[in-house]
């Protein structure tokens, strides 16, 4: 991890300055040094985090990194303790608050793309009613199955019209189901996507699209830290949050950066992150009419067994965003 950090850091250093006035002056050091645990979660939109540790430094902040492949995991990080700040997750402040805890907090959202229905070559998606008798691999109680759901109940899909295939693991057992011909599509998230699409198995089925329901939107995360960090590294949580967004606003601004930022964060061929870059938009459009609405959602879906839509404001506070703008 330490050698992968150094060698991402000398191609953005050059450039990192020229962006500190856009976000706003680095926050004043910690009086007394800090460390932060950090998960690092393995997915391209949370690309900026290896840009961290550095401009951290100069907060008297040093940064432990914990790297995770599913947002599940680093949710069940912060819950133990054991991280400070992460990446999770839209639905994850909702699942934690009705499993009756309070201690993970939301700071701002990360990214949105469009979502559209991965399908295997041959088969045909050229609508809705497509989806009749077609077997569509999912991730059941995951950020994009959310998207998934939401957008069949506002459009009145009977969610038994298709096979649903739950597939467990990461996006590689996705990729393995679709290329053996297990399932006709899926509902993926990058760079899986992206991936399935590069190598000929797989196209965009664009009709259907499904991040731009009311109820959960196109939201792909959110940074997150726990409510002890907040009040005793309140300093350094501050100051990993105002380091991720000059990263995160510099590379939305560079393609080409955001690609090979993207390649040397997830270990992944920079010909796929370049076409998965294509699709994400880096800064967060997440708010907490948003997460209102997603618990309420969520909790119609059965996911959650209660709905916290009227405390979900308890877990978002987006003060130390505006601090750092």
């Amino acid at each position: 991890m330490k050698t992968f950090y150094r060698t991402a850091i000398t191609v953005f250093l050059s450039g990192f300055a020229s962006l500190a006035a856009a976000v706003g002056p680095q926050p004043a050091p910690a009086p007394q040094k800090q460390t932060l645990n950090v998960g690092y979660v393995k997915v391209g939109h949370l690309s900026p985090m290896i840009f961290i540790a550095e401009p951290l430094k100069a907060c008297n902040v040093e940064v432990n990194p914990v790297e995770f492949v599913r947002y599940a995991d680093a949710r069940t990080a912060l819950l133990s303790g054991s991280l400070d700040v992460s990446g999770i997750g839209p639905a994850d402040l909702a699942i934690a608050l009705a499993q009756g805890s309070e201690k993970i907090v939301g700071l701002s959202g990360v990214a949105s793309s469009p979502k559209y229905l991965v399908t295997r070559k041959g088969v045909k998606m050229d609508d809705w009613k497509d989806l009749a008798g077609k077997r569509v691999g999912i991730a059941p109680g995951s950020a994009v199955w959310f998207q998934w759901a939401a957008t069949l109940a506002e459009k009145g899909i009977p969610y038994n019209s298709f096979t649903a295939v739950n597939i467990q693991g990461g996006g590689t057992a996705f990729v393995q189901a679709l290329q053996r011909g297990d399932v006709d599509a899926v509902a993926l998230w990058e760079p899986f996507e992206s991936q399935l699409v590069a190598d000929g198995t797989a196209y965009f089925a664009k009709n259907l699209e499904y991040s731009q329901s009311k109820a959960v939107g196109a939201e792909l995360g959110l940074l997150a830290a726990t409510r002890e960090a907040l009040t005793n590294k309140r300093e350094a949580v501050k100051c990993f949050l105002w380091a991720y967004k000059q990263a995160e606003e510099k590379l939305a601004k560079d393609p080409e950066a955001f690609a090979e930022a993207y390649a040397k964060y997830t270990n992944l061929p920079l010909p796929v992150t370049r076409e998965s870059a294509k699709l994400i938009k880096l800064g967060g459009v997440l708010d907490l009419g948003q997460l209102q609405r997603q618990a309420k959602t969520f909790h119609d879906l059965g996911v959650i067994p209660k709905d916290v839509s009227g405390q979900i404001s308890k877990v978002w506070d987006p003060t130390l965003m505006r601090e750092v703008q």
